[in-house]
């Protein structure tokens, strides 16, 4: 049995291994089971990995920084935004690969529909992975955490009207907390604007239904998931030159 799976600390809300299942079933993937490892030390990761015999990884909140001191290789991309959500694992070597960048780019270039300034709120590892694609792309961007410079309380409903595009990779949102949304200055916010939620868990978390109340374009993460998931795969199984 080859055995894939999550590493994260809290994973009731990620649909990752109801996905592969279902891929396994689908495409008739035999002998290949997804599991969800929930811990609280990325330290004891390659003992996990030796334990149960894993063959590939994704890793999840709130470890996509944390895990690189313990990778042997990551590729440039990953290394260039300090995040990793993917293990490739070739006999003991650990490479470290984002296949956020591939998802997220894959899932909002149809709707950007020439806008070109982005408030980000959070800044995890996720949220490297989208400033990366804005950087690439010429979209100009803010990022706005509680541990950073700029705060949510520094969003005005002026900082809104003059970015067209919001995203949140934030947990706020994310079940089982459905309730919690980004205090913003939802009244600014109108027809011009895209909401983008990585939380796809419930569909429409609050930050999306404030947003499509004021007549924004919204997007939750799902596709995102599904983008990066089977860019993990591929990973998985074959042989990357690095």
């Amino acid at each position: 049995m080859k055995t894939y799976g999550l590493i994260g600390e809290n994973l009731s809300h990620s649909f990752s291994q109801q996905y592969f299942q279902k891929k396994f079933s689908k495409e008739r993937i035999k002998d290949s089971q997804y599991l969800n490892f929930e811990i609280n030390d990325i330290s004891c990761l390659r003992e996990l990995i030796h334990k149960k015999n894993i063959k590939g990884l994704n890793i999840t909140i709130p470890f996509k920084e944390k895990v690189i001191p313990i990778l042997d290789e990551i590729t440039e991309d990953a290394k260039e935004i300090g995040a990793v959500n993917t293990i490739q694992i070739n006999g003991n070597k650990l490479i470290g690969h984002n296949t956020d960048i591939f998802g997220f780019e894959e899932s909002i270039t149809p709707l950007l529909n020439g806008r070109n300034n982005a408030i980000i709120l959070g800044n995890g590892g996720a949220s490297k992975a989208i400033a990366f694609v804005f950087y690439k792309r010429d979209i100009n961007f803010s990022i706005f955490s509680r541990n950073l410079m700029l705060k949510f309380a520094d969003i005005t409903e002026e900082v809104i009207q003059k970015n067209d595009i919001i995203i949140n990779t934030t947990p706020l949102g994310m079940y089982p907390n459905a309730d919690t949304f980004a205090d913003l200055p939802y009244n600014a916010i109108n027809t011009k604007h895209l909401l983008y939620d990585l939380v796809y868990n419930p569909e429409e978390s609050q930050f999306l239904k404030k947003g499509m109340a004021k007549g924004a374009q919204i997007k939750n993460g799902k596709q995102m998931l599904y983008l990066q998931a089977e860019k993990s795969w591929k990973i998985w199984n074959l042989s990357i030159n690095l």
